[in-house]
């Protein structure tokens, strides 16, 4: 009887234990920062997601397959001429079918009208596959900068705080580096996160390039051909 008794009276005094989920504790770390460079740094993973998103379907949409458009282009030329090429450039899209066109195009001007075409408009193609990259990269670089920029002002913080205690304790101190670490990691994340975006779109913005580059060539001989 007693026992039960003495076990129910520390049953009640165990302090009960929660387990925070990830978005509890994620959010919890995030006010400790303090919200002014916490929430230009949640400000700049927004908007380097938001460009990143932007340029990874318009890349998927302009992918495509060079080598069945340069096959459908060459039959084009071979049974109908130039108007029918231009014709299965209108309907195909993607850079490459528009680089296909103002090289037919300009073909009545000779071979090294349409060259120049061709190379003219691949630079004006390869401009719209990188365009808004540059803002990325800069939220790349901005992100870790406003987090060691919150690690100087915790800091600063810290020893005001000492400075008007007139003492140094773990209790004055921790709350100024608390703030400093936490805008620190919390800008290092943004940053890994948005670096991962920068390179896969790189990656795709060469794979496409190389494609038209590729895909110019070979129009470019095929046109040679056609006019002989």
């Amino acid at each position: 009887m007693i026992l039960s008794s003495v076990q129910s009276i520390y049953a009640q005094a165990e302090p009960v234990v929660e387990d925070k989920t990830f978005h509890q504790v994620l959010k919890q770390r995030f006010i400790e920062g303090g919200p002014f460079f916490m929430g230009i740094v949640l400000l700049t993973l927004i908007l380097g997601l938001a460009i990143a998103i932007e340029r990874i379907i318009y890349l998927n949409m302009a992918s495509s397959n060079t080598d069945k458009l340069v096959s459908s282009v060459e039959e084009a030329l071979n049974s109908g001429g130039v108007e029918a090429a231009k014709e299965v450039c209108r309907n195909t899209k993607g850079p490459v079918a528009s680089i296909f066109y103002q090289g037919l195009d300009r073909m009545d001007e000779g071979v090294e009208a349409a060259e120049k075409a061709v190379i003219a408009y691949g630079g004006v193609q390869m401009g719209l596959l990188e365009k808004n990259v540059s803002w990325l990269s800069l939220f790349i670089a901005l992100a870790p900068m406003l987090g060691f920029m919150g690690t100087v002002i915790g800091m600063i913080s810290a020893f005001d705080s000492i400075e008007a205690a007139g003492d140094i304790s773990p209790s004055v101190v921790a709350g100024g580096i608390k703030v400093a670490l936490l805008t620190t990691v919390f800008g290092l994340i943004v940053a890994i996160i948005l670096q991962i975006f920068y390179n896969y779109i790189i990656s795709k913005i060469d794979s496409i390039v190389n494609g038209m580059e590729d895909a110019s060539i070979k129009l470019v001989d095929l046109l040679i051909r056609n006019k002989k």
